[in-house]
């Protein structure tokens, strides 16, 4: 019944969001033709440069903590507009597991780093915190890993890995975005961004 409802879950999302953003597998990011600020750090991979997105205030020391075991479960920050949904079967012990939210961009540190998932866990980021509420979108949003914990989010930030994700639109204005939702199968740091 439980895997009735998250498909039932992820074909509804599927169906309100933008048939334009179809959603890709994982994939190491491509080097950039950006001859921007940002520089590439750490792995020695290739990486992308994007530009990780506002709050639309700061979030100072916010973060949540939860126990998530082999039956699944959710954890949820309000004052982001985060939501972490975990399968049944997506860890094979009780796990507790510890959100922190960017003090300036929409951007969470997520531990115990290094942390794997056995299924497709699925985040959903409501953009009514962020400064993409309210105005149509100008380019496409990406939800982004970072490899390296303690780089910079300003200007351009290298980025490792681009998870499936899609942008989901408003019903009232099918310009306005609303909420962006992606797939993780491991932990560290993560951000919405755009080019």
């Amino acid at each position: 019944l439980r895997s009735f409802a998250a498909l039932a879950s992820a074909i509804l999302i599927a169906s309100c969001a933008d048939s334009t953003a179809t959603p890709t597998a994982p994939v190491d990011a491509a080097p950039s033709h950006d001859s921007g600020s940002g520089s590439s750090q750490g792995s020695g991979s290739s990486q992308l440069e994007l530009r990780a997105v506002w709050w639309k205030t700061d979030h100072e020391n916010v973060r949540v903590s939860q126990a998530i075991g082999p039956a699944g479960g959710t954890i949820s920050i309000p004052e982001t507009g985060l939501t972490i949904q975990f399968p049944a079967g997506a860890v094979r012990q009780l796990l507790t597991i510890t959100i922190t939210a960017d003090e300036n961009y929409v951007a969470y540190k997520m531990d115990p780093s290094g942390t794997t998932f056995l299924k497709d866990v699925q985040v959903t980021q409501s953009l009514a915190t962020t400064s993409m509420f309210g105005e149509p979108l100008k380019s496409q949003l990406y939800a982004a890993y970072i490899a390296d914990d303690n780089v910079q989010l300003s200007g351009n930030v290298p980025v490792t890995e681009i998870e499936p994700s899609k942008t989901i639109f408003s019903d009232l204005d099918p310009r306005l975005p609303q909420a962006q939702v992606w797939v993780i199968r491991h932990f560290s740091r993560y951000m919405l961004a755009s080019n």
